[in-house]
């Protein structure tokens, strides 16, 4: 895309390495931060260095931290004998944000996938099975998507925990609260129908 300047056409290209941007979009927001925003811009910079040079993986759950442990791993007032474990950081803060849930957390960071290359090695699953063994974990909570990728690393999950005797527990799918069957999607209402619970 020329544009008369080097470096517009360098933010512009850069900013595409967000997802969902695309040409249109980066060249919008470089646009913005240029005519409008400039000292926005340099904090955006500035963040942005500084989280790229800084925030690693938590060594204990594997959550972005800027410390070897992160300030979840590191809480005293977490129950340590729960542990709900997440695909991504996305999935680990909409959590927080919208339960009470005060156990500890682990990060896959992604699902098994053989075609991407993410075997259990990737997801840190000798680390997880290492964890568990300490004898500190009651109850594990499996929070991954119900996706088929997902689903095959619940199992996979389920069967470390069956071997290091502890309680494996999952995400309840369905119909969503407040929904109505007619409009819920035939996967989601197929599923909710084949694990339906009894109501005493």
């Amino acid at each position: 895309m020329s544009n008369g300047s080097r470096l517009l056409g360098e933010l512009i290209d850069a900013l595409r390495c967000l997802p969902g941007v695309g040409a249109k979009s980066a060249q919008r927001m470089a646009f913005h931060l240029l005519e409008r925003e400039r000292q926005g811009g340099m904090r955006l910079a500035s963040a942005l260095e500084s989280a790229m040079r800084d925030v690693g993986n938590c060594t204990r759950c594997r959550n972005f931290s800027e410390t070897p442990v992160c300030s979840l791993c590191g809480s005293a007032t977490r129950d340590r004998h729960v542990l709900c474990i997440v695909e991504s950081p996305s999935d680990l803060a909409a959590i927080e944000q919208a339960t009470g849930f005060r156990g500890h957390y682990f990060v896959l960071l992604g699902r098994l996938s053989p075609l991407d290359g993410l075997g259990p090695e990737e997801l840190g699953l000798p680390l997880l099975a290492e964890r568990l063994g300490e004898g500190e974990v009651e109850e594990m909570i499996i929070a991954t998507n119900p996706t088929v990728e997902g689903e095959a690393t619940a199992h996979y999950i389920g069967q470390l925990a069956k071997a290091a005797g502890i309680r494996a527990t999952r995400l309840a799918h369905g119909v969503p609260l407040g929904g109505e069957l007619e409009f819920v999607d035939r996967g989601t209402l197929a599923h909710a129908f084949g694990s339906r619970q009894s109501l005493g």
